[in-house]
């Protein structure tokens, strides 16, 4: 870390060590804020045009019918659309014990998949570790597959989808929690099937598109314009 002796001492008084790596980290990930989206244009600053029509049926949808706002909280004044809690959603257990579609999809090239067998995908891959959530910190069993809801800010930007990038689409995570996730014991009973048509999925996909910001460019730059190694 010779290319930031000095700095984190400046900062932090105190040398680079997993501390504060970590306060360095976390003051970079407070700069991310994704804001003036087209949603907060027409629900906080109350410009009509702003969302479309089906957008705003999404919305409804997320509050009312598919209770998405249950977790993913939306505020009076602001919306950081999570709870900031852990939930047993079903699809670590599903991973645990390797519950699966016969086939899955390769990416063979950006934006093309073909279907595969999933035992072939076994024979010429790593077993994952087993990945229980938040028992591994806790030791608790109630706490098994439980996993922190994340912001949906940016979200259309952010595939894949989940803890452990398993959904590459939105479709895919609506899909999901509309078949009310994967039963298990613990399961969360916030998460409950949810009926959706497919035209209400369609407003729900329309809504969530509506949570990008218009400062994206800008933050993609400013991750670029951030010196990395040796700059002198």
């Amino acid at each position: 870390m010779d290319d930031y002796k000095g700095l984190f001492e400046n900062v932090f008084h105190k040398p680079v060590n997993m501390e504060t790596l970590g306060m360095a980290l976390a003051t970079y990930q407070r700069s991310l804020n994704s804001a003036n989206s087209p949603f907060d244009q027409w629900y906080y600053g109350k410009q009509e045009g702003a969302m479309s029509p089906s957008a705003i049926k999404g919305f409804q949808l997320f509050r009312e019918k598919a209770n998405c706002i249950a977790c993913h909280s939306v505020g009076k004044n602001s919306a950081l659309f999570t709870d900031h809690q852990l939930h047993n959603t079903g699809h670590g257990f599903s991973v645990s014990f390797n519950i699966r579609p016969k086939k899955q999809q390769l990416l063979v090239a950006p934006g093309h998949y073909i279907d595969i067998d999933s035992d072939l995908f076994d024979s010429v891959s790593e077993k994952k570790p087993n990945d229980v959530g938040l028992y591994e910190i806790t030791q608790d069993p109630a706490d098994r597959w439980k996993y922190k809801t994340p912001t949906l800010r940016n979200i259309a930007l952010t595939a894949p989808y989940m803890h452990d990038g398993a959904f590459k689409t939105l479709e895919e995570v609506i899909q999901f929690y509309n078949q009310g996730g994967v039963q298990n014991e613990d399961l969360d009973p916030l998460v409950k099937p949810l009926g959706l048509t497919s035209i209400e999925t369609n407003h729900l996909l329309n809504f969530l598109n509506s949570l990008t910001g218009s400062n994206v460019d800008e933050l993609i730059a400013d991750g670029f314009a951030a010196p990395v190694g040796d700059t002198h």
